[in-house]
Order: C-alpha cells, then sequence, then structure tokens
C-alpha cells in the first residue's frame, strides 16, 4: 500500500452507476492530485448481462466522459481514457499492473439479482487478484469527506487496511473505529485489535478507538455499527466474514459492499 495515491481505476460500461463512481474518483484527485483511468473492456465474454459496443463507440463514449468531466479536476491530476480488449476480468488486472493502480472505483447498480451475484464476484475477485483495494459506492453513497472509518478485525492485524486508513485520515482529518465480535474477544483477539491500535498511532496522528460487538456475524455487526455512528467507509477484506447471513443472502453471495449505502473498500491483507 502506497503512502500516496498516484493513479485511479474507474471501469467503466457506461451506465447510471459509472457517475457515483467518477464523481468519487474525482474528489479523491482533487484532494491527492492524483490521475484518474476511465477504462472500458471491449469483450463479449464479460458478461451475459452487458451489451457490448465498438472499440470507436467506446472511444468516442469515453472522450464525451472526458469532456465532461475534466472541468471538475482541480488539481494537479489527469484524465487518462482506455478501451481494452479481452476478458474483463484479466484485462483490468493486466492494466492495473502495467500501470500501477493504486485503487479501483467501481459503481454499483440499484437492485438487480444477476448484476448483483456478477458484481459481488467481481468485486472480491479483482481484489484478490490484483491485491489493490476496491472501493464501491452507491448512488447514496457520494458523502465529501471520510471522518469516520470503521476497520472490522477478525484473525490478523489488518496492515493494509491500516496504512489505507491512515493515508485517508490525514487527508480528511478522520477518526478510525477497530470493531471485532465479543464472542472472539479471546487474548489473541484482544492482542490484535491492540496491536492493530497501536500501529495507527506509530505512523499517524488522527484518533482512533475500538469497540467490541455483540452479534454472531462480523458483516452484520459491522454493519449495524457503521450505520449508528453514521459512518463514512468501511474497510473489509474479501473473506467469508463479510458476506451477511441468511439463506437468501447466501443464495445471491451478498458481500457487505451491496448491503451497505456507506461506501465499502475491499482490500486483500499481505501476502504470505
Amino acid at each position: 500500500m502506497p503512502n500516496k495515491l498516484y493513479n485511479i481505476l474507474v471501469p467503466v460500461d457506461f451506465t447510471a452507476k459509472n457517475k457515483w463512481a467518477i464523481a468519487k474518483a474525482i474528489e479523491l484527485s482533487n484532494n491527492f492530485h492524483c490521475n484518474i483511468h476511465l477504462v472500458y473492456v471491449s469483450s463479449r465474454l464479460s458478461s451475459p448481462f452487458a451489451s457490448d459496443i465498438s472499440t470507436e463507440t467506446a472511444l468516442k463514449k469515453l472522450g464525451q466522459l472526458k469532456a465532461a468531466y475534466k472541468q471538475q479536476l482541480c488539481g494537479e491530476g489527469s484524465l487518462e481514457i482506455s478501451v481494452l480488449t479481452g476478458g474483463r476480468s484479466k484485462q483490468l488486472a493486466k492494466y492495473i499492473e502495467q500501470y500501477e493502480m493504486d485503487l479501483v472505483i467501481s459503481g454499483l447498480s440499484k437492485f438487480n439479482l444477476p448484476q448483483r451475484i456478477i458484481s459481488s464476484i467481481s468485486i472480491s475477485h479483482l481484489a484478490k487478484k490484483t491485491n489493490i483495494p476496491v472501493l464501491t459506492i452507491r448512488s447514496g453513497g457520494l458523502v465529501c469527506h471520510y471522518k469516520k472509518i470503521v476497520l472490522p478485525v477478525s484473525g490478523e492485524v489488518p496492515m493494509r487496511q491500516i496504512k489505507l486508513a491512515a493515508l485517508l485520515g490525514r487527508a480528511f482529518k478522520s477518526t478510525v473505529y477497530f470493531v471485532s465480535l465479543r464472542k472472539h474477544a479471546d487474548e489473541k483477539s484482544q492482542n490484535i485489535l491492540d496491536t492493530a491500535l497501536e500501529l495507527v498511532q506509530s505512523i499517524s496522528t488522527i484518533p482512533v478507538q475500538s469497540f467490541l460487538l455483540e452479534g454472531q456475524n462480523l458483516a452484520k455487526s459491522t454493519l449495524d455499527f457503521s450505520k449508528k455512528i453514521n459512518a463514512d467507509l468501511i474497510m473489509v477484506n474479501p473473506i467469508k466474514e463479510f458476506r451477511l447471513p441468511g439463506f437468501w443472502n447466501r443464495i445471491t453471495n451478498k458481500l457487505l459492499s451491496y448491503a451497505s449505502k456507506i461506501p465499502v473498500v475491499t482490500i486483500m491483507g499481505a501476502k504470505k
């Protein structure tokens, strides 16, 4: 996790959900002076529910987006556009590696079962495959600050989440809230929470707090807590703890990202 954001990738499919993803990218660019990459992947295999368009049409549409949003950039960042051809996941992963992306921002569509399942798999897969944070934004999640960042802790010290939280916290003068389930509050879990608090304090002066939550499911308890304190951002690892409980949620692979009106960052832990 870098100490600065240099490049933000926004995958584009020319639907309404792109608007809030681009808006969030511009906000972060104006704060961190980073570049925004709007990328469309042309592939009939990318999704059976997506309508593919020609490369020429895609470039024209991307050019229109660039012209419309470029005037909103007030920092030193630039707006880049690209059309890729091939499988969506593979091409995005290659682009992320080649151009050293630091963050992916993806808009979430309103309720649509096929799109929900595909998007849930895509978010988790992209975070795991590329090892960079994936921020998901809903239409109602366009806060203009990150004053309260919630970071659930489960099993290990979330180093990469801590570094990103500290980076955003310095820019937005945030408070970071570490949360864990009370049922897991043994000596090992408490040591992990204490270590996480100490790490944030060692790399930043932002305020931090820790809470033990009631409940059996970390995703649900985290979401309930975040709503209660009016949090602005939740950071999770794409593992089973952050899928919501219940038969229907298991069938639809309902990630915390899709249950939350609060923006969610999915970020892998450090590779072992």
